[in-house]
């Protein structure tokens, strides 16, 4: 039998690509336990070409992928957020829009790769490095046994793993 299917929405302000990377890292290692949004405060209107990039490259799927706007969950009709984070400094100090629900929240802020300086090679190692930042941290929270903690605890978890240092 299938547990609860919990739904996150990464949070960063151009939602263009640390947010879009981990979406679609923890959909991939969530294995059908979170439903995964991305959104940003202010949209860039387009996917970071090197997230797409780094995306296919690990055999995920980018179809359907746009820069939304937050706003988009903040209405009715919208998903029931569960987890909300937010993956760079900018959003997590903006003023967020009251979600339906409560969601629990915390921030795990990484750096912009899409302000990466230098050639391709240097960007693409940029948005590697990011990634594995993100997907570490995606593992260590698939890995919690969310049905059997409670909020404190889960909030407690989350909060740590925003905090690792990232090696």
């Amino acid at each position: 039998m299938q547990g609860k299917i919990y739904t996150v929405l990464f949070l960063c302000t151009g939602n263009s690509a640390r947010s879009i990377m981990a979406e679609k890292l923890l959909e991939h290692w969530g294995k059908g336990r979170f439903r995964t949004f991305s959104a940003g405060s202010h949209p860039s209107g387009m996917v970071n070409p090197f997230a797409i990039e780094l995306l296919e490259s690990k055999g995920l799927s980018t179809d359907g992928l746009r820069s939304k706007s937050w706003d988009e969950f903040a209405v009715p009709g919208a998903p029931q957020l569960d987890f909300v984070f937010t993956v760079c400094g900018n959003a997590a100090g903006e003023v967020c829009p009251i979600w339906p629900g409560q969601p629990m929240s915390a921030h795990w802020g990484v750096e912009d790769p899409a302000a990466a300086q230098g050639s391709d090679k240097e960007k693409r190692q940029a948005f590697r490095k990011i990634a594995s930042y993100l997907e570490n941290r995606i593992k260590i929270f698939t890995s919690l046994p969310l049905a059997s903690l409670d909020k404190m605890s889960i909030k407690r978890e989350i909060d740590t793993i925003g905090k690792l240092q990232d090696v």
